[in-house]
């Protein structure tokens, strides 16, 4: 059975794109199954009693290795923010290429904590700060220097000791540009050195409550118990600087789209699916229901969407009790299209990622895929027609040249980008000022105006000689003769209209990266917890990779 990937208009709309969940193709998840077979190091710690100074973790195979460097700086309650305006952070790193000698930690140390002012180079790889979650960090060393483990279900709640505020690579700030380390087997899943960053900061949270306890009572003071460690994860505050990457990514954000289309479409067309799938299915199901069920949030928009989910998994385990047979050709097509059917855009998109588990024959090879060398296709194809643009703008954005832009509701926001910190930021032009500033994100805005201004000139005309007249919207003439090749390129939304909910952009980007629970603190911003429930650095040749539904074990 040939089953069709699906409807790119229907997916790629901006509330089924924030209904998406981690799945076995996400990075965190990819990255540890890549490293699981590397040396693991913890090479320098020195910090003092309360806790401040450098740490150096690695990972070594062959000739290859990656580093590290920490460092926890003394700051005051009043200089911690999670707000992109901060300048101090408790902690900061940079994820170094090769093993720092004594010189390069000495330059680091004037730089990083300096995070965007500070200088570095094509020998740092990625660039990160974090803030102790100051609750759960100082009643766990409270505990453990009291001889004592916290308990569980109080740290649960928070799920983490501390929380970065942001992730750089890519060459942001001096670091390496990404050509020069692109071709590296071990990193060709997209983010996949943040993603190692990122892990090793979990780890430096736990090495420093266990330090700083010791060094407050050095005969009763006990380890965070390793159980206690693996529930834990790294939390994370993202604002809408995350938000125009994937409108300004588009060849990206197809791949990732499509790797995801493609195992599903596979998955659908398996004509029989053993009693062991089946069971390890239904088996990661049932754990994740845990996670459901502890996923806490303040935000009435995300209680809704919770509740929807466990009313449509309560649906789903009466469904597959009912209905599976492993006699029955094509059992998981015929329980995708009931999902689709009965199920909220949140289940249903919790279902696509929940069938990939049992299939890493399926999975694997999509991970090469996801990545983009996005240079290769930056090049309009001039010597096409105005014709032939003005049919792929009918074929592929038909519901975005429908919108009327002369209504206001439709034509409400503006993105620029702010001037102290150049951060993506969101404004109402009818209510604020600087519309002038605005930065090309209304991208159905500019297709709607692109299809209308090439309607009415000459059909056989060149692009070319279109362009030279309205080079205004060569941002959307690429734009447009890039779906033809990637249909999952392009969000087909309104990013400018008043219905707009910006954390739909947000959480579409952090499924992809591995991201469990979704805590929005408004329509603008969020918190998440990474890598809550994985296992530890020293147990990394020996996990199953169903980890992540084990976070309250």
């Amino acid at each position: 059975m040939q089953i069709e990937l699906r409807d790119p208009k229907k997916i790629m709309k901006l509330s089924r794109l924030g209904s998406f969940h981690q799945s076995k193709l996400s990075f965190l998840r990819s990255f540890l199954r890549e490293f699981k077979d590397w040396d693991y190091k913890r090479d320098m710690f020195d910090l003092d009693e309360n806790g401040h100074g450098v740490a150096v973790y690695s990972f070594k195979k062959k000739t290859r290795n990656y580093s590290l460097i920490c460092f926890s700086n003394k700051i005051g309650d009043h200089e911690r923010s999670d707000r992109v305006i901060a300048t101090k952070w408790d902690a900061s790193f940079t994820l170094f290429d090769g093993v720092p000698t004594k010189k390069d930690i000495d330059r680091l140390k004037q730089n990083v904590p300096k995070q965007e002012i500070g200088r570095m180079t094509y020998k740092e790889l990625t660039l990160s700060r974090a803030n102790k979650s100051l609750r759960a960090f100082n009643y766990v060393v409270d505990c453990l220097s009291n001889g004592k483990q916290p308990d569980k279900s109080t740290i649960g709640k928070i799920g983490y000791l501390y929380r970065t505020t942001a992730v750089y690579g890519s060459g942001k700030f001096g670091l390496a540009d990404r050509f020069r380390i692109k071709n590296r087997p071990e990193i060709v899943g997209p983010f996949r050195l943040e993603m190692m960053l990122v892990y090793f900061v979990r780890q430096f949270t736990f090495d420093q409550v266990n330090h700083i306890a010791k060094s407050k009572n050095p005969k009763s003071a006990v380890e965070l118990d390793k159980n206690i460690c693996r529930s834990l994860g790294i939390g994370n505050s993202t604002g809408l600087g995350m938000a125009p990457f994937i409108i300004n990514h588009p060849t990206l954000l197809n791949n990732w789209i499509t790797a995801r289309e493609i195992a599903l479409k596979k998955i659908r067309e398996l004509k029989k699916i053993n009693i062991n799938d089946y069971n390890y299915f239904l088996n990661c199901l049932k754990k994740s229901l845990k996670n459901i069920f502890s996923w806490e949030t303040d935000s009435d928009y995300q209680k809704i969407k919770i509740q929807n989910l466990k009313d449509d998994l309560e649906k789903v385990i009466d469904f597959l009790d009912t209905n599976y047979s492993e006699k029955k050709d094509y059992f998981f097509n015929d329980f995708y299209l009931w999902a689709e059917n009965n199920l909220s855009e949140e289940g249903i998109e919790y279902i696509v990622s929940m069938l990939m588990e049992p299939f890493d024959d399926i999975v694997e090879p999509l991970i090469a895929t996801m990545s983009s060398n996005e240079d290769k296709y930056f090049n309009i194809p001039t010597h096409k027609t105005v014709r032939d643009l003005v049919n792929i703008l009918e074929k592929y954005y038909g519901n975005l040249i429908k919108i009327d832009f002369n209504k206001n509701e439709n034509n409400q926001n503006f993105w620029f980008i702010s001037q102290n910190k150049e951060e993506p930021r969101i404004a109402n032009r009818f209510e604020e000022q600087g519309s002038e500033l605005e930065q090309p994100l209304a991208i159905a805005r500019d297709i709607n105006q692109l299809y209308f201004r090439a309607r009415n000139f000459k059909q056989s005309l060149q692009v070319s000689r279109f362009l030279a007249d309205n080079n205004d919207l060569r941002h959307v003439v690429r734009r447009a003769f890039l779906i033809e090749k990637f249909p999952y390129s392009e969000i087909q939304d309104n990013t400018i209209g008043h219905k707009l909910i910006p954390i739909d952009m947000l959480r579409l980007k952090l499924s992809f990266f591995g991201a469990c629970k979704f805590d929005p603190r408004s329509d603008k911003w969020l918190r998440i917890c990474m890598f809550q429930g994985a296992p530890l650095p020293e147990e990394l040749n020996n996990f199953k990779d169903n980890w992540i539904y084990n976070s309250l074990n």
